[in-house]
């Protein structure tokens, strides 16, 4: 079994890291958003989460931040693998007040809005799981739910996957 599985939503990266995985810095979400830059430069990111690349939380963390997505990229691109070169090249142009609780409870509250809501009731009923409706309540669960971090959907094969790891 591979990295990625196909599943009702396109391709599955149960590699990814889950949008509650803190940084080191304590940023949520910006883990994830520098594994999908790398699976991007590697030619590895699936269609299914090609269309939200840079866009969606992506986009919202930078626009927290006050920088364009694309400079996370190529600090990305240049660091490599190199953790430390990758921090010295974000502090670079990371604004020095990074706002952590506040990024961290907005982040954390996307889809609780009326139209959120409705996102998510939506997207439940499209992956065949109504009965999640109300229990999965922001994007982040959305996003653990559809990897199998939350049970109910693709978590008997997160669970293949890993033991096959």
């Amino acid at each position: 079994m591979t990295d990625t599985e196909l599943g009702p939503t396109g391709e599955i990266c149960f590699d990814l890291p889950s949008p509650y995985e803190p940084h080191p810095c304590g940023l949520l979400h910006l883990p994830r958003f520098i594994a999908k830059i790398r699976k991007h430069l590697a030619d590895d990111l699936p269609k299914s989460y090609q269309k939200n690349f840079c866009r969606g939380f992506d986009r919202f963390l930078c626009m927290h931040l006050g920088i364009d997505p694309q400079q996370v990229v190529e600090a990305v691109r240049e660091a490599g693998d190199d953790e430390i070169e990758l921090d010295r090249l974000l502090g670079e142009f990371f604004p020095e007040e990074l706002n952590v609780a506040a990024w961290n409870r907005e982040v954390t509250h996307k889809g609780q809005t009326e139209a959120g809501r409705e996102f998510l009731s939506e997207s439940l009923t499209n992956m065949g799981c109504a009965d999640m409706i109300g229990t999965i309540d922001c994007v982040c669960d959305m996003i653990d739910f559809d990897e199998g971090r939350i049970p109910g959907f693709s978590d008997q094969r997160r669970k293949e996957w890993e033991a096959a790891r």
